[in-house]
């Protein structure tokens, strides 16, 4: 059992300066970087993820979510992975900074998708997903959690995030817009315009 943890791996890529390839190829770390914020945001690979004690508690807890019958185990897994993305993707659209949100949530979601699948597959009787194709229960996921070790996965869910928040703020307008009082003359005109159709 490794005894390196995640974020003793996360801490040290922190603090290694700016040579950022270096330092993924050191570490076994990817990272994300933020230009409009500056910041970036260091995640596991899939593989490093399971060389760390992180991995053996992560799937552990995930075994226990998914206890009960072995024959459903892939589709109970598949429900809990939807409802915990669904969970990160509302509260995104509801922080108040979506970068900053996603520096404290996209490592935990990434690693906690991982194990959740790592558990289901042992779950099952099954080997270890290995990259090489997706899991049944990742069928329906939306994302492609192994591709380029993972690099894929955690990019697209970036930008969803930041998405989720930013069609959250642009509804919030269009909301706060149309309790705006309108004036007499454009309901007038817009009576006109109607007697016209």
């Amino acid at each position: 059992m490794s005894t390196i943890t995640l974020a003793d791996l996360l801490a040290e890529a922190d603090s290694a300066g700016h040579d950022h390839a270096a330092t993924e190829k050191n570490s076994g770390l990817l990272h994300i970087h933020n230009h409009a914020t500056g910041s970036i945001v260091w995640f596991p690979t899939w593989r490093k993820f399971r060389e760390t004690a992180d991995w053996s508690t992560a799937v552990e807890g995930a075994e226990k979510d998914l206890a009960g019958d072995p024959a459903t185990v892939e589709e109970r897994a598949a429900g809990i992975l939807a409802g915990d993305l669904e969970g990160l993707l509302r509260r995104a659209a509801e922080a108040s900074d979506a970068s900053i949100f996603v520096q404290e949530n996209l490592t935990r979601h990434l690693t906690r998708t991982w194990a959740v699948g790592d558990a289901a597959a042992k779950a099952a009787g099954k080997d270890l997903p290995a990259g090489n194709s997706t899991p049944h229960v990742f069928a329906g996921y939306p994302y492609d959690v192994y591709a380029q070790d993972g690099g894929v996965f955690a990019t697209t869910l970036w930008n969803d995030i930041i998405d989720a928040r930013r069609n959250q703020a642009i509804a919030e307008e269009a909301a706060r817009k149309a309790l705006k009082p309108v004036s007499r003359k454009a309901l007038k005109n817009a009576a006109r315009k109607a007697a016209r159709r």
